[in-house]
Formats: C-alpha cells, structure tokens, sequence
C-alpha cells in the first residue's frame, strides 16, 4: 500500500485516470468537489470517502473556492517511494514515476 496527499487548486482536477491492477481510496479532508466515476460526476465534501475498483474511469474536480485537500491509499503502490511533486504539470511531467505506475496498471 501506498499514501499520497494531494491539495488541488480551485477549477483543477487530478486528471481523468484508470488503473489496471491499482485500486485506491480517497479520503477527502478540506474543500468540496465532484467525483467523476466512469463518467457519472457525484458531490464529494470532508469527511466522504471513496473506493474505486481496479479498471474504473476517475476523476476529481475541485468546484470550490478554497483548495480540495485529500489522501488517497493506492493498493498496490502507484508511484516511486517518496517521491514528491509540487504541481500537476509537474507529476505528468515526471515519466520515471510515470513508468513505475504503468508497470503496475
């Protein structure tokens, strides 16, 4: 298992995503947005948390005025160990950790 903090801006998103073998379970702490599970959006506030499958279409949209803070458990580990990333641009740009994840998607 793996945990990541993700703080995404007000109008951002963590990028439409599907995982193969990966799945993961956000817990949202600050802010308010949409989920988007195989294309049907929901509300997500603090305190919600979400389970998605292996193989399900997701997204996270942040709708509000304030940052969308949230942790996310991968199962199994997504991402490079401690590897961090400032931005988003940042982490699509960032093809190692970008390979790591496909090898196990």
């Amino acid at each position: 298992m793996q945990i990541v903090a993700m703080s995404i801006p007000p109008g951002g998103d963590i990028g439409r995503e599907q995982h193969k073998r990966v799945e993961q379970v956000f817990f949202l702490v600050e802010g308010e947005g949409n989920v988007v599970l195989n294309g049907v959006a929901s509300p997500f506030r603090p305190g919600d948390v979400v389970f998605v499958t292996a193989g399900v279409r997701h997204n996270f949209i942040n709708t509000g005025k304030t940052p969308l803070k949230l942790y996310t458990l991968y199962a199994p580990p997504n991402h490079i160990r401690g590897r961090v990333q400032q931005t988003k641009a940042q982490a699509q740009a960032d093809r190692q950790d970008e390979a790591f994840g496909e090898q196990v998607r």
